[in-house]
């Protein structure tokens, strides 16, 4: 992994992107933290050229983006217009908002969509991964909902954002499922998985967490992961304190020139 390929996912920060004064705050305290790239998510009402232009005059990118789940679904068409306009290659659906993974019907009409959607992007030259939560690991079928959705798509048309706390908090193997994904994971979500002294389980920051995370990441760049992702869904104090522990921490161990 080299340090241009982090990025930090705004969702983490999404009470600081409201407005494109706090958005600009924002981009600044995260470049200054080392971050070259960011995964848009969680961003208010701001004229996507201003995203563009700040990004640019911090010297950052987008790497890639998270949109609605509905939106992105019914009209694929519109976020190629972003997705170029941004520069950006990579988009992903963000959670099954809606669907009862109870009902086979349902996920067999979500693999149709996320079909569908992702022949339409991957035509512009881009991409349409699937995030994973926990509520893919499901049974279905003789395996998973997650297992299911990678093994009736093309992966030319949809490939994976995998999350490794989800992963792991679903039950899955984190490097057995990268491997898996070998060449269809071009964004990765790293987010730690810890335990508190009460038994329930907490969004940490990387390398303060339980998971293993040079075998991760070297299965990872094995797969041929683009952009190595930082998210922190909640934090235990100031969110941009928790993007930095993360990215000091991957910067001094894994990421090297």
């Amino acid at each position: 992994m080299k340090p241009q390929q982090l990025a930090a996912q705004l969702y983490t920060v999404r009470d600081f992107c409201r407005t494109a004064a706090d958005f600009a705050a924002t981009i600044r305290k995260l470049r200054k933290i080392g971050y070259p790239a960011v995964q848009l998510s969680g961003v208010g009402p701001i004229p996507l050229l201003e995203i563009k232009t700040i990004l640019a005059g911090e010297g950052m990118i987008c790497c890639a983006t998270h949109e609605d789940s509905a939106q992105l679904l019914a009209h694929p068409a519109q976020f190629v217009e972003k997705l170029q306009t941004l520069e950006c290659r990579h988009t992903a659906y963000p959670f099954p908002a809606g669907v009862d993974f109870g009902s086979p019907a349902a996920v067999e009409n979500l693999v149709r969509q996320l079909e569908s959607a992702g022949r339409t992007l991957s035509a512009a030259g881009l991409t349409l991964g699937y995030h994973n939560h926990a509520i893919e690991f499901v049974p279905f079928r003789g395996g998973t909902v997650l297992d299911f959705i990678y093994d009736t798509t093309d992966a030319r048309h949809l490939v994976a954002e995998p999350d490794t706390f989800w992963i792991h908090y679903g039950g899955g193997d984190v490097v057995a499922w990268f491997e898996r994904l070998a060449d269809r994971m071009p964004c990765v979500h790293l987010k730690d998985y810890g335990f508190t002294l009460q038994n329930t389980h907490q969004f940490c920051e990387v390398g303060r967490g339980n998971l293993d995370w040079r075998r991760i990441l070297a299965a990872a760049e094995r797969s041929g992961c683009e952009w190595f992702i930082v998210e922190q869904d909640t934090c235990p104090g100031d969110p941009f304190e928790s993007l930095k522990i993360s990215y000091d921490y991957l910067r001094a161990n894994f990421a090297h020139d």
